[in-house]
């Protein structure tokens, strides 16, 4: 029973592991950069729900502040990029990673200023019991994290493989000036995907709150989605899921297994493994661009 109950929660942190990391992917699939403050994008989405709910803010209830949150973030994500990064169109995305490492930065440090630095509880009626399955404890929490993780993963597998937007995004991806060519808005297409991303992120936000207490340093977690991301394969969607849960899964088994520390080298060792064995990711999407 000890082994199934660390495969739970294994699987639920692998989740928010996976949610992150799916804002990853986003971003990659639609320009081919990476956004290394997308952990941060999370955390600061969990403390927008932690500010709407309080009692010395606006207190609002959980199911009207949790979408208004994720709202907020979308705009957000899409005002970044509206101001910021669509001035950067045509530059190396090296200068985009640059920018999102110091924008990290940035947002935990506003994060400490408003919320502080100690460690804060969002009241979720997601955390309000536990399941009892044999000797397994399922809390709440968890199953809607997973719960909710899979279901955003289909919703964004078939938004980007069947609607007219989502194939103008990869289009946009495999080569900016062609897909400009050929009609496509490839600015306001990318203002949308960090809209998309700052979305997503602010669900993980919330799930990943539900689930114990946040602080601004939560926002690095982003590095563990990160190689996440690339085990699983860096612009597929299930992949990233699929990578967030094996990380997820490892660090419980070698926290309970393995000497003290080893649970934080273990998603980094993973990565590891994989570049040598399948240096694009176990679902890797390796294709030829088009001009």
């Amino acid at each position: 029973m000890d082994v199934l109950q660390l495969l739970v929660s294994g699987l639920a942190n692998g989740c928010v592991y996976g949610l992150i990391a799916l804002g990853f992917v986003l971003i990659y699939k639609a320009t081919e950069a990476v956004n290394f403050a997308q952990g941060d994008f999370m955390m600061l989405g969990a403390f927008v729900t932690l500010g709407l709910t309080n009692a010395d803010y606006m207190h609002l209830p959980f199911w009207l502040a949790a979408p208004l949150a994720i709202m907020i973030m979308a705009v957000l994500g899409y005002l970044l990029h509206f101001f910021v990064l669509r001035h950067l169109f045509g530059q190396s995305q090296t200068a985009v990673v640059i920018l999102t490492i110091a924008l990290g930065f940035v947002i935990r440090f506003v994060a400490g200023v408003i919320w502080g630095h100690e460690p804060q509880t969002l009241e979720s009626p997601l955390a309000i019991g536990d399941l009892r399955l044999g000797g397994v404890v399922l809390g709440l929490a968890d199953v809607a994290v997973i719960v909710v993780t899979v279901l955003l993963t289909l919703l964004l597998y078939q938004f980007f493989q069947r609607t007219k937007l989502g194939l103008a995004m990869q289009a946009a991806s495999q080569n900016q000036m062609a897909a400009y060519y050929m009609g496509i808005p490839v600015k306001r297409v990318q203002g949308l995907v960090w809209g998309l991303s700052g979305a997503t992120a602010a669900v993980a936000g919330i799930l990943f709150a539900s689930k114990g207490a946040i602080d601004p340093n939560v926002g690095l977690l982003g590095i563990k989605a990160f190689a996440a991301a690339v085990s699983g394969g860096f612009g597929s969607l299930p992949g990233a899921l699929v990578g967030g849960l094996i990380v997820g899964v490892i660090e419980p088994f070698a926290s309970r297994y393995f000497p003290a520390g080893y649970s934080q080298i273990a998603p980094y060792a993973l990565l590891l493994i994989v570049l040598v064995v399948r240096p694009h990711g176990l679902f890797a999407q390796v294709r030829i661009k088009k001009v």
